[in-house]
């Protein structure tokens, strides 16, 4: 991938990210905000939601900044390819693959996309470049493992905080005990 290719691929990512990020975290954009999208994790089992709102605008906008920047390359893509993992594993799973069908069209190439940085580089049109910043080769296959252990952790491992009301109900008057 030449360099001018990669700085038009980090914009478009990483500037496409960084407003769903915003979304996510400030209601940019017509976005949901913190609360609605604390909500949207409940609903999708991630429980308690707002921490897993904060990891998940943080990745996209975080992310979404330094792959636009070309700064700390790696990082960036790793938070785009979490975020968009976990949307697959949790808001797409179980669909066609066809955004028009409720499915991960969108994530699959979205995760291609920070793939092929993170094996590319951000490329000569970066701030990486400019401040001659090189992040160690070890940090992409580690910061994956990272995205795949919490992925695993949400889709099948994260427990559940026990609902208090209902378990004074389940033992209150019924005998059942």
């Amino acid at each position: 991938m030449g360099n001018l290719a990669a700085l038009i691929l980090r914009v478009a990512l990483g500037g496409l990210m960084a407003g769903h990020g915003a979304q996510k975290l400030f209601g940019s954009f017509g976005g949901p905000g913190m609360e609605g999208t604390a909500g949207f994790m409940e609903m999708l089992g991630l429980k308690p939601g707002r921490p897993w709102a904060m990891t998940a605008g943080l990745s996209e906008f975080g992310g979404g900044v330094l792959t636009l920047l070309g700064f700390f390359s790696p990082v960036g893509p790793i938070g785009i390819i979490g975020s968009m993992a976990m949307a697959w594993t949790k808001a797409h799973r179980g669909k066609p693959i066809w955004v028009t069908e409720g499915g991960a069209e969108l994530p699959v190439t979205n995760i291609a996309a920070a793939t092929a940085l993170i094996l590319n580089g951000p490329g000569k049109y970066s701030l990486d470049r400019a401040f001659g910043l090189r992040l160690p080769g070890w940090l992409a296959p580690l910061g994956l493992v990272v995205v795949i252990l919490t992925v695993v952790y949400a889709s099948v491992g994260a427990p559940e905080p026990p609902e208090q009301d209902e378990a004074r109900e389940g033992t209150a008057g019924n005998g059942d005990a």
